[in-house]
């Protein structure tokens, strides 16, 4: 039986603008050998075609349907568990609002939500319409009303959905922005709600990821860079991982951890990955 792979992006197939040597090539490898491939990032910011665009650039097998992130994600849950939710209010950037139209949601956007409170002197759920969901992610452009535009409807029975709740996000070598969970810890405040999070390290984005292909998301393989989030999921949906040491884990912080929050395996670049790989499809 072929591989399910379950794969982050950044740190593993690629850091910032640049590529993790070798990784791409060997995906499209694996691909080529029969292995599904499906990439699961809880980047909350960009839509599927976006993802498309630069891993071909990179070489590396995909399809719009084997990009899964945690909007994708998102925008799946409510569809399949909330069919009663016809209106969202997204705080976030545009390629959350794009994935959650993509299932027939109608979206406002909190932007134009806090406009109107502020234009017209109305609350959130008057200026959004009546949302019946809030979905937040990182949202570039977040502003006090924005916060409050998506608080009135949460207070007002609206559901909470967490793209994520990442603390922050790397945008270059050593620098750090405010990530999903800040905005939605924010949110979470202001409404006294806590949300549904789909995001690593929950097991919703995993099993969306697993689900993309016909498989059970304890067939996969998690290859991720983050103990916290991908190889957490990985034990949260009961897969096997693979820890890469190319992104923001380091050898002292493996060693660190109690065998029980331990990876299945570990490998510190492309030629270690295809070995491991190679060892694990020998388990099967």
């Amino acid at each position: 039986m072929s591989l399910l792979l379950l794969v982050d992006l950044d740190g593993v197939v690629y850091r910032g603008d640049d590529p993790v040597p070798g990784v791409a090539e060997l995906l499209m490898q694996r691909a080529n050998a029969g292995d599904d491939v499906v990439y699961v990032t809880n980047n909350s910011m960009h839509y599927r075609a976006d993802y498309v665009r630069r891993l071909t650039d990179l070489g590396a097998p995909v399809a719009s349907d084997r990009i899964v992130s945690a909007p994708r994600a998102t925008a799946l849950y409510l569809r399949e568990h909330h069919p009663e939710v016809r209106r969202v209010l997204a705080v976030g950037a545009g390629g959350l609002d794009r994935e959650l139209r993509d299932v027939g949601l109608e979206v406002v956007n909190s932007g134009f939500a806090a406009e109107r409170m502020a234009k017209e002197g109305i609350d959130g759920v008057a200026a959004s319409g009546g949302a019946e969901a809030v979905v937040a992610g990182v949202d570039p452009q977040m502003t006090y009303m924005r916060i409050a535009a998506a608080a009135d409807c949460v207070r007002a029975g609206a559901l909470f959905i967490a793209t994520n709740r990442d603390p922050v996000y790397p945008v270059e070598v050593g620098r750090l922005r405010p990530g999903a969970g800040s905005i939605v810890a924010a949110i979470e405040v202001a409404s006294s709600v806590a949300p549904t999070t789909i995001g690593k390290p929950e097991p919703l984005l995993m099993e969306a990821a697993a689900h993309a292909v016909g498989r059970d998301p304890k067939e996969g393989i998690v290859i991720g860079d983050g103990i916290l989030t991908d190889i957490a999921a990985a034990r949260a949906v009961g897969a096997r991982s693979i820890l890469m040491l190319t992104g923001v884990t380091t050898g002292a912080a493996l060693e660190a951890l109690p065998s029980s929050d331990r990876p299945t395996k570990v490998a510190g670049d492309a030629n270690e990955l295809a070995q491991v790989l190679n060892e694990l499809a020998g388990e099967r």
